[in-house]
Order: structure tokens, then sequence, then C-alpha cells
């Protein structure tokens, strides 16, 4: 009998979305033995410095991917939002499972809704994407660099003495914290980080029995949206570096991709969409960056690449 080993970050809410995984494997394949693998991260260790100081998004898989790739697990749990836009040599996305909320949360002092907070609020977040759409909606906010596990975001509006903290409403629902939750952005006046709220199977490429496995787990509309996404960023060469976003979700038969790239200020926001056939997730994704980039994103991005990023974060 296989023990399929499932690689996992060791926080909460990661070790919550590997036993989704299990639970779903489990209920199909009650054949096989499940274990969990916690391995720390880069980006676990360094909370200290964002993530553009220490080199962006892909510091809280590649751990977990080199553990794959020397066979020290069979299959690496993601966060979408988590993963670079290409998989290493010799590893592939097996499926994605059905998304969750994929939207940005307010979660404030005292339950304080969005339209009731001081004008200059002090908001908490280190994610530029969320900072440049904040700033675009009020350019009075004061956006105060955090990081840290969800509990400990939520924990600085105390430490730190913040009016809010920008997060995922798909963390906070698989945590029990939906209750936290004092506003929803919705998806076109804040367009979420590429993959948000979807759940990543990653696998070895020779793997064919853990493949045909996780089709069974596989959910093709998240999947073929998520995939758009993506592509879109891929082509845009962005990352936790620079402001950039996408969603995508089915219309009728057909996969609508909306695409956002700020500048940090919020001074400027570029934001597309484009509209394909269910299938042709690639192509749209492609299509989309380069609509965008005739109306200056790619130039846009390099400029805050360039940055020191000190000056990335608004300061008081």
């Amino acid at each position: 009998m296989r023990t399929i080993r499932i690689g996992s970050r060791a926080s909460r809410l990661a070790l919550v979305q590997a036993e989704l995984i299990i639970d779903g494997l489990r209920e199909k394949f009650p054949q096989y033995q499940y274990e969990i693998i916690k391995i720390i991260t880069k980006g676990d260790k360094i909370l200290d410095k964002t993530l553009d100081k220490i080199g962006g998004k892909g510091l809280f898989v590649r751990e977990i991917q080199k553990a794959l790739i020397d066979k020290e697990i069979d299959l690496a749990v993601h966060s979408m939002k988590d993963m670079p836009a290409d998989s290493p040599e010799g590893l592939m996305l097996g499926a994605i499972t059905k998304r969750e909320d994929p939207r940005d949360v307010l979660v404030t002092k005292n339950h304080i809704p969005w339209s009731q907070l001081p004008t200059d609020a002090r908001i908490g977040s280190s994610s530029l994407r969320r900072q440049a759409q904040l700033l675009n909606l009020n350019g009075c906010l004061k956006i105060e660099p955090i990081r840290g596990n969800v509990e400990t975001r939520i924990s600085k509006i105390e430490t730190q003495t913040l009016d809010g903290v920008i997060l995922a409403a798909a963390g906070l629902n698989r945590l029990g914290l939906t209750e936290e939750i004092a506003h929803y952005f919705n998806t076109e006046e804040f367009v979420p980080a590429v993959g948000q709220g979807a759940l990543g199977c990653e696998i070895r490429k020779d793997d064919e029995e853990l493949y045909n496995i996780l089709q069974e787990l596989n959910h093709k509309e998240t999947y073929n949206t998520v995939m758009a996404e993506r592509s879109f960023l891929k082509v845009m060469e962005g990352g936790c570096h620079v402001p950039i976003g996408a969603y995508g979700k089915k219309v009728g038969e057909e996969l609508q991709l909306t695409g956002m790239v700020g500048a940090p200020n919020g001074k400027e926001i570029i934001k597309e969409t484009e509209i394909g056939g269910f299938d042709d997730f690639v192509e749209i994704g492609r299509r989309l960056a380069e609509k965008m980039q005739s109306k200056g994103a790619k130039e846009l991005l390099e400029e805050v690449a360039n940055k020191d990023p000190k000056d990335r974060l608004i300061k008081e």
C-alpha cells in the first residue's frame, strides 16, 4: 500500500489546506495512506523584511519543490498565489482544486467598515498590488508593511496601532475567521493576485499514478481560469516585486480575464479585460498581456522593479 507524502509549509493555514487535499484524496482513494511533511521555507523564516527585499513569492515554495525533486515528498500543496509562473524542470501542476473566495478583504479594529475609516487610516499590507489599489481608492491612506501568518497580521492591528489590515478572504474562511471580515473588495475594483483562493497540487512529471489520482480533484473551471491568469503573469514577467494582479472567471461558455498593473502610489492603474473561448486560456492570457503592454504596462512594471525596495512602500 503506497503512502503519499504531502509537503506543506508549517503554518496553520498551510496545514489546513494540506488536510483539505488529503480529505479529498481519502474520500476517492481510501486504499492509500497519507502523511504530511512539514517544510519550513525561507519566506517563513525571514519575517522582518518585505518579500521584494528577499526574493519574492518563490520563497514560499522553493524548499518544498526541492523536496519534491529529491523524492522526499510525492506531492506539494501550494497556495497558487505563492507560485511563480513556471514550475522547475521535472515538476508539473497535477491539479488545481475548486477555488475559494478570491476577494481581498479588510479586517479592522472594532470591525469598523471601510466607508467609516479615517481618511488617513493606517492599513497594514506588504503587497504592492494591494498598496497600489488601496491608494488608488484613497490616496491619503498610510500603508504599513507587515509580515507573518494570518493570525499574526491580524494581531498587528493592536501591536502596531493600525486601523486595519488587508488579507485574502480564502485564508480567513479556511481558518474559520470569516467573522473578522469588515469589508469585501469586489474583484472589479480590486483585482486579486494571480491564483488567489486556489490550491495547486504539484508533482513530479514522471509520477503517472499520482497524476491520474489527482484528476479526481482537479476543478476544470478553476484550472482554466487560474492558468489564464498564470499565462498573463508569465508574459508580463511579474511577481511580488511589482503591483500586478489578474482574475479570470467563466461567463457563459467563455473565459473573461481582467489584468491590473499599477504604480505603488496608486496614481496610475492600467486595467484591461480579454474574453475568449473557455479552453483557450493560455492564448487569452497572452492577448491580455499584449493589450496591457500596448497601454504602457511593461514600462510601468520596469519602472517599479528598478526602484530601491525601500522606496516602494509608502511611509508616513
